[in-house]
């Protein structure tokens, strides 16, 4: 298992626990957060403090064979938060159970503290002397799980904002609007691609987008604290602790100012922002027109305002703030309401003269239910100062609501594959030919991999697995764990059909894989002098869709097997009284059962995974066959500014590109959509048990 894939698992399960031990404990949302953010920070923190303490330690100058101490720049060098003996996790989970938990959890958070002055005062502190002692070393254990101590990477970042994630559900902090989804923060921040100097938040909630403008610093080897300045504004001092927080454990700083954006500007960064990222409040309608009528924030004038002075929506003063930050070089992507980019009236008039200034440079439209707090849809808006002359006049529309996964019942994203597919297209736009070309060979190469993983996999513990022999090996060993019985049975018995179906489905199935393993292996061999140009590589895929379809049909063989084994052993229960001869060795059965559904689950899933980068590849060389961009219907189009003009100024890109044709899904899965079914009237039955809670605690609280 690679160190980022599959740790959807163990998030969940870390979460799973936490807020089962909130549940048990009687604390509201709001009082349990900060403390639990606060832990996975430590908790965070001691993973980078590892993760590079023996590198320093064998890079310190020894004299007279000693060898200096540690210190806190050894670490701020590496990324990494220098952490006395007193604040390292492993020092606090150890604690026995007469200690004072909280009192150790405070002098920890001090001690960072004080080696860190931008932590002064941001670190939860008192808030500990809340939770019970018997709680906080449960949750000082649940974060402290054995696999998480072995993995390396960016494990606890992702769970820091899978935590922040889940509490934004649970709108346990400021009505959970201080959580930008990360898929959307990715987006941003790799279409706009932070290389050097200044990047703004003006609307920074928890960090997110410093976070993903470091990592898109990182893939290019470089040193994000180096090369990058964050600045932020925000409202809620808590908030700010959050951003803080969120900074520190990925190795990050940044000024982070406490104010109304609205009415304030204290980093006084008017027209000297390389970056700008946000995603603001939207249609706020508080905003004192009075106030800012002069602000130097905006160059287009005041939109429309009421008559109790207010400006009606608040969305194109932060739109014009966004663009005045700018310097001549900068380029800015925030997050909007879909209302805004086709508002009539003043804000018409507003986002007619942003769009004269030929800085507008994509547009991308946003399914709903992508946030936590609300369902409604977004556009994500792309401002370059700098537009190649050939662009001054166009704008690129692109349409992503059917672009989607499912992550819960009520909240969708983007699959790392998707949004790679959709920067594909900007790529095209910009002329990047080379990334897009790149991808299509990595999807090919990674369609490949997967496919020996099919036959040979190692996880994190450096432990092989094979998952279609280990299929076929527990499948044979079920098949023998009946044979016993079956030898009892006369060959007329209604079994017959059963087992004939079986035996003759698993020769076959042999031989198919057999076939599948000797085409993944020459298709392994012809990569190494496979030509990357694009027509070269439009033959790749089109020659790898057959390995393709092989994997596809072996999902369904596979769960076929599995289906008539079951089928052959509930026949023998049923009709052939198994269960009172002593032929059958019912316990051994039911263990080869379930290790035969182990198998098939991992077989399946690896075997899927063949197929799905290949139609990543195909999904690109099929809408870009010259790997050009070029207008695709319901997806994208470069719209010129005359077209724009005669549709009012709209900038809503489902008005320009049209509308999709309808696929047939040849992929649909019944069982799997029986599973998605399953899965909703599980949120639908935790809901209900959580609101049957709330509403017996008011009852409580009311004496009733």
């Amino acid at each position: 298992m690679a160190q980022l894939e599959h740790i959807e698992a163990i998030e969940n399960r870390l979460w799973s626990a936490a807020d089962t031990l909130r549940a048990n404990s009687n604390y509201a949302s709001n009082e349990y957060f900060l403390p639990v953010m606060g832990l996975v920070f430590l908790r965070h923190a001691y993973s980078r403090f590892l993760g590079v303490k023996d590198a320093i330690e064998a890079g310190l100058p020894t004299r007279g064979g000693k060898t200096r101490p540690l210190t806190k720049e050894d670490f701020s060098q590496k990324g990494a938060i220098f952490l006395q003996p007193k604040a390292q996790f492993d020092t606090l989970v150890a604690l026995p159970d007469n200690a004072d938990r909280a009192k150790a959890i405070i002098d920890a958070m001090e001690s960072i503290e004080a080696d860190y002055e931008n932590l002064r005062g941001v670190l939860p502190k008192s808030e500990y002397q809340e939770l019970d002692n018997d709680v906080l070393g449960q949750l000082l254990r649940t974060l402290n799980p054995e696999e998480l101590k072995r993995v390396s990477g960016d494990v606890f970042g992702r769970i820091y904002e899978y935590f922040l994630t889940q509490f934004a559900d649970q709108k346990a902090h400021d009505g959970g609007e201080f959580f930008t989804p990360v898929s959307l923060v990715s987006l941003i921040a790799n279409v706009i691609e932070p290389t050097n100097d200044t990047v703004l938040d003006p609307a920074c909630g928890s960090g997110g987008m410093f976070v993903q403008s470091a990592r898109v610093v990182e893939r290019r080897h470089e040193n994000p604290t180096e090369k990058l300045t964050f600045y932020g504004l925000e409202k809620n001092a808590t908030t700010i602790r959050l951003a803080k927080m969120n900074l520190a454990v990925h190795g990050l700083e940044g000024d982070i100012q406490k104010a109304i954006t609205y009415y304030e500007d204290p980093h006084e960064l008017l027209r000297k922002a390389n970056f700008v990222m946000a995603n603001p409040p939207f249609n706020v309608d508080e905003i004192d027109a009075d106030k800012i009528k002069g602000d130097p924030r905006l160059p287009f004038g005041l939109p429309g305002v009421n008559k109790k002075g207010k400006v009606s929506n608040g969305n194109y003063v932060w739109i014009s703030y966004f663009y005045s930050y700018l310097s001549e070089q900068g380029r800015a992507g925030f997050v909007m309401s879909s209302q805004a980019s086709s508002a009539g009236r003043d804000e018409a008039k507003v986002r007619q003269k942003l769009v004269e200034t030929g800085d507008v440079d994509v547009m991308v439209a946003i399914r709903s239910n992508f946030f936590y707090t609300r369902t409604v849809p977004c556009e994500l808006w792309f401002l370059n100062r700098a537009k190649p002359a050939a662009h001054r006049d166009k704008v690129l529309m692109i349409d992503a609501r059917n672009v989607y996964r499912k992550v819960t019942r009520k909240i969708f994203d983007f699959s790392p594959e998707q949004e790679m597919n959709l920067l594909a297209i900007v790529w095209l736009y910009r002329g990047e030919t080379e990334r897009y070309l790149d991808l299509v060979a990595g999807y090919c190469q990674r369609m490949l991999a997967e496919g020996v993983a099919c036959f040979t996999v190692q996880d994190n513990e450096g432990e092989t697995s094979e998952p279609l022999p280990d299929f076929t090996a527990a499948l044979t060993t079920l098949r023998g764990s009946i044979e016993p019985f079956l030898k009892t049975l006369a060959k007329d018995e209604p079994h017959a059909e059963a087992i004939k179906e079986l035996d003759d489905a698993l020769p076959l199935f042999k031989a198919d894989v057999d076939s599948f393993r000797k085409t993944v292996t020459e298709e392994q061999a012809a990569w190494g002098t496979q030509k990357t140009t694009n027509g070269e590589l439009k033959k790749a895929v089109d020659r790898l869709a057959t390995l393709a379809e092989t994997s596809r049909d072996l999902v369904k063989q596979t769960d076929l097997l599995y289906k008539l084994s079951c089928r052959l052993i509930e026949t023998c229960e049923n009709e052939c009284d198994a269960r009172d001869s002593n032929a059958w060795a019912n316990r051994e059965i039911t263990r080869a059962r379930k290790a035969a559904d182990e198998a098939r689950t991992l077989a399946v899933e690896q075997l899927k995974q063949v197929r799905y980068f290949w139609k990543q590849a195909h999904w690109l060389t099929e809408r870009f066959p010259e790997a050009e961009l070029r207008d695709v219907e319901g997806l994208v189009k470069l719209v010129d500014r005359a077209e724009i003009e005669a549709n009012d100024w709209s900038l809503t890109p489902g008005r320009y590109v049209g509308v999709a044709p309808e696929e047939e899904d040849e992929d649909f899965d019944f069982e799997e959509a029986l599973r998605d079914i399953h899965v909703e009237l599980e949120d639908l039955n935790a809901e209900a048990v959580q609101l049957a809670a709330a509403i017996k605690k008011n009852f409580e609280e009311l004496g009733v």
